[in-house]
């Protein structure tokens, strides 16, 4: 006689066959909009999109498709919005914050066959771009003309404008040039309903509503990114770059707020502490002092004249605030391998641990030094490691946090760690998020920063663009019930609001 079937056993069954009915449901009729071979939905195929650049959460998206026509893209998403199927946009799946992880029971929508360069004005100087075009290649198609685009995040190689814009990304020169915000001027995109909408213009202002900042940085909620129109700066003349070290961490965070104070914005100002310095000096052999506590990057360009002034007048501040080493790029050469330790910082993390998690905070320049010895007394709380590097000169933390994530505690203690770090920035004045986004990784951190009333206010502006909310769902934005379950409630008087809710 067979034994009876477990009720979990049943439940999990009962589930899967639900699954995949509705993928049937869904693959018929995004089947009608777009070409066979643009859908994918075997477990085989759809492993790829499981995750972005944040692999400590993985899901198997239902279906992923891959249109290459403006006109799909609407197809996909009316059909997705008849059948009430949530839709995540996806670009190179660089992100690290989770804002790209997939819906179990939702489309993962990737835009990596938009990669054209659609026009570039040399005497405008903008460039026209579809969404799935590498960040780095803007520049590239630029050159010729003497331009280029600024914003430069570490994996600009890889990452694309739609992504960026979803992001609002940054890079190491964000401080002199500006954040992806800064450097867009036009925004093509559909709606949740598949309706074309742009944001912003090439003009110098346009009518009605500027929507164009609430869109950058959206992650993917409030439309689907196809077409960018970006602003180009011409090349400099001449750049240079200075790498000063420091025997005490505090003195270095003293260098970055002199050097800001004394009214000089460098082109890009980097820091990194010994055990980043150590880790990027074995992979990339820049030259970088191994006994110093930390190490800054300041870099100027423009003309010959400005970078010369510049350039000692940096030097004056760096020897003012204890520097004991000074080096200054002779050459070009020179001056891309000392950005090549930073822009490696990443890689070079990966060759002396299994898994890291890098974090994304940002707090004010004069707490850099504080935010780095609360961290190091966190090493020691959670038993990991971390490697810290970061765009000093807008306070903008990147610590990465070493751990196996074969190891479920390690993971455990990891994600600890950085929800302290989070909550420490926001502590010092800062915030949970400078250019990675919040995604999955720090929804329950918007919980410490953002009263009720000011995720209702959130959730508000999502429903007027998205009433439905089926345009990359359970991201950005904490429910109450998931800050109740998180413990940051505020208790006034010893009475605990929403008491009804459930609390784990």
């Amino acid at each position: 006689m067979n034994a009876p079937v477990a009720p979990h056993a049943v439940s999990v069954i009962a589930e899967a066959a639900d699954r995949a009915a509705r993928q049937q449901q869904v693959v018929a009729a995004l089947a009608a909009v777009v070409p066979t071979h643009a859908l994918l939905w075997q477990s085989e195929d759809t492993v790829p999109y499981e995750c972005d650049g944040l692999t400590a959460y993985r899901e198997l998206p239902l279906v992923v498709v891959l249109p290459e026509t403006e006109a799909q893209v609407a197809g996909v998403l009316r059909a997705c919005h008849a059948l009430q199927v949530p839709v995540v946009a996806r670009g190179a799946g660089t992100g690290l914050s989770g804002g790209a992880l997939p819906h179990r029971m939702g489309v993962t929508l990737s835009l990596a066959k938009f990669n054209k360069v659609v026009a570039v004005d040399k005497l405008a100087r903008t460039a026209t771009v579809q969404c799935g075009v590498r960040n780095l290649a803007i520049s590239e198609a630029a050159a010729p003309h003497g331009l280029y685009y600024a914003p430069d995040p570490s994996s600009q190689i890889a990452c694309t404008i739609g992504g960026n814009v979803a992001e609002n990304s940054g890079g190491v020169h964000c401080l002199k040039y500006g954040l992806t915000l800064h450097n867009v001027l036009r925004v093509r995109a559909l709606t949740v309903e598949g309706d074309m909408v742009e944001f912003g213009s090439v003009a110098l202002d346009t009518p009605g509503l500027d929507l164009l900042p609430l869109l950058v940085g959206s992650e993917g909620m409030l439309a689907v990114i196809t077409e960018v129109t970006v602003k180009l700066v011409p090349k400099p003349q001449l750049a240079r770059c200075i790498m000063a070290s420091f025997d005490d961490i505090r003195l270095a965070g003293d260098a970055v707020a002199a050097i800001i104070a004394a009214g000089i914005i460098p082109a890009g100002l980097e820091m990194m502490d010994k055990p980043m310095t150590a880790a990027v000096e074995d992979f990339v052999h820049a030259g970088y002092d191994l006994n110093a506590a930390a190490i800054l990057l300041c870099e100027s360009d423009g003309t010959p004249e400005e970078v010369a002034e510049e350039i000692d007048r940096m030097l004056d501040v760096l020897s003012g605030c204890g520097a004991t080493r000074l080096e200054v790029s002779k050459d070009e050469k020179q001056r891309l391998t000392f950005w090549s330790g930073r822009k490696n910082a990443f890689a070079a993390s990966g060759r002396i641990s299994p898994d890291y998690m890098c974090m994304d905070s940002t707090i004010p320049r004069k707490r850099l030094a504080d935010i780095l010895l609360a961290i190091a007394d966190m090493e020691i709380k959670y038993g990991l490691k971390c490697c810290n590097v970061f765009h000093a000169g807008d306070g903008n933390l990147h610590p990465l946090i070493l751990f196996d994530a074969n190891d479920p505690d390690q993971l455990h203690r990891c994600e600890l760690f950085g929800a302290d770090i989070l909550e420490t920035s926001v502590a010092m004045g800062g915030t949970v998020t400078g250019e990675h986004g919040v995604g999955v990784e720090k929804l329950s951190s918007m919980c410490v920063q953002f009263s009720a009333e000011e995720r209702e206010q959130m959730f508000a502006v999502k429903r007027a663009f998205d009433k439905e909310q089926t345009l990359n769902p359970g991201k950005v934005i904490p429910t109450l019930q998931r800050c109740a379950e998180y413990g940051r409630m505020h208790v006034k008087r010893g009475l605990l609001p929403f008491a009804e809710l459930e609390r784990f």
